[in-house]
This record gives structure tokens, sequence and C-alpha cells, in this order.
């Protein structure tokens, strides 16, 4: 069975972390690209990025790693997730310990072209509640 995979847009998907088990799941969803946000630190080996990628790549798809934490949810990392979500065969699924970071890197994105409304409503729909990002959001806006 597949990972628990929320469509944030046709292109775009996120996950909670996802295993070697889930590959041909994931192929067969017809994602083309995975994209780990999780830090190595936070999982065991076979969950690992390293792991992953022999799997995915093993599949016949891409596969991009960009660790994001809170601390290093910064626009320079932002620009880079949607450089690869935007550039990247799709569909892309992306995927961290909930799916939780992977939202709020696209959310944080997509402030340049939608709005804080849009962009909580799209998440919250994908049973992401990223209400407190609002403020940041409503700022990223007034500065496009």
């Amino acid at each position: 069975m597949l990972m628990d995979a929320r469509t944030l847009t046709p292109r775009y998907s996120v996950s909670p972390q996802i295993s070697v088990d889930d590959v041909p799941a994931i192929v067969a969803a017809g994602y083309k690209t995975v994209i780990c946000n999780r830090p190595d630190v936070e999982v065991p080996p076979s969950h690992q990025a390293a792991s992953l990628r022999a799997a995915v790549e093993a599949a016949g798809l891409q596969f991009e790693e960009l660790a994001l934490t809170h601390q290093t949810m910064n626009a320079v990392n932002v620009a880079q997730q949607r450089a690869l979500y935007e550039n990247c065969p799709g569909p892309v699924l992306a995927y961290c310990a909930s799916g939780t970071r992977c939202s709020v890197v696209w959310a944080l994105a997509e402030a340049e072209t939608l709005s804080a409304d849009e962009i909580l409503a799209t998440t919250s729909e994908a049973g992401y509640d990223l209400e407190g990002l609002r403020p940041t959001l409503q700022n990223l806006a007034s500065q496009r």
C-alpha cells in the first residue's frame, strides 16, 4: 500500500516518511521524482536518503535530496525546493517525517504567486493545518 501521499497540486504531492517497500507503489502512482526533505539524523539507516535513493533510482525515477529543519527553512532552500518541483520530471512526491515540512516549504514558495487564503485552503484540504504561517505568508505576499 502506498504511503499517505497527499496532493497539493497536480504536480506536487507530500507524504510522511517512505520506505524502500513503498517504491513500487510510488512508481504505480505515476510519480517521476521523489524529493527527500528529511535529514538522515532523524531516521535509521534503512530509511536514510542513500537507501531510498538507490531504490528510487533503480525503479527509474529521479531522486533529489534537500534536508530541511526549522533552522534551514530559509529563502535559499525554499527557492531550491521550488526549482526542484518545477524543473524535475513530474509529478513529484516530497516526503519528510509527517509531510508538514514539505507542505510548509511549498507554502512559502507559493507565497510569490498565491494568496495566503489559497495556500492555507490547499494545505488544509490535504490535512495540514498551517494557519500559524498566515502572517509569514501575508508578509511574503506584500513583498511581491
